[in-house]
């Protein structure tokens, strides 16, 4: 089985949402199928169960990389930690604004969420402008961690976030690619 051929299939494009436009790829269709949620989660845990990518911690991007996070890290018997949009957590937090394709955002995080040393593996469901990683990873880095690899389900290669990412310095995995956006 073509893992990502699978995955693909399963993957729901709305046109014209949120803009008229935007091809929206919805990853809910994953989620609702146990085979297909099973064969998603297992190709994110094999891949991190090896000992050289293997992380201390598994950081979600609010909200869509809580579902997948969390459930990765279970499965890999580590804890899991929650980037979240401005204002939820209750906290002392630091903080990253950042750019999206439909204007800015600002994300946050505990400051005890990581310690310095850990190895972060960071998790999203989609990579198209980066830029909601890349501020993922800034708060990461701002508390001493290391991110070891950014993972997200969908790349939109065309929106240039992953070429972004990269010349950055942060290595990425994604198991499914779709042209346009």
């Amino acid at each position: 089985m073509d893992t990502a051929q699978f995955l693909k299939s399963h993957i729901r494009t709305v046109p014209d949402w949120p803009a008229p436009g935007v091809q929206f790829r919805d990853i809910t269709p994953l989620l609702q199928d146990p085979l297909v949620f099973r064969v998603l989660v297992d190709a994110f845990v094999h891949r991190y169960m090896a000992p050289a990518l293997k992380p201390t911690v598994v950081a979600g991007l609010d909200a869509r990389g809580f579902i997948i996070g969390s459930v990765v890290a279970y499965e890999l018997g580590l804890g899991f930690v929650p980037i979240r949009k401005k204002g939820k957590l209750p906290f002392t937090t630091v903080e990253e604004t950042y750019e999206l394709e439909y204007g800015s955002a600002t994300v946050e995080l505990h400051t005890d969420a990581v310690k310095s040393g850990d190895r972060v593996l960071l998790i999203d469901d989609l990579i198209a402008t980066g830029g909601t990683m890349m501020a993922g990873k800034k708060l990461l880095e701002k508390l001493g961690a290391t991110v070891i690899e950014g993972a997200a389900i969908v790349d939109l290669p065309e929106l240039g976030g992953s070429d972004r990412l990269r010349e950055s310095g942060l290595p990425l995995f994604t198991l499914v690619d779709f042209a346009g956006h």
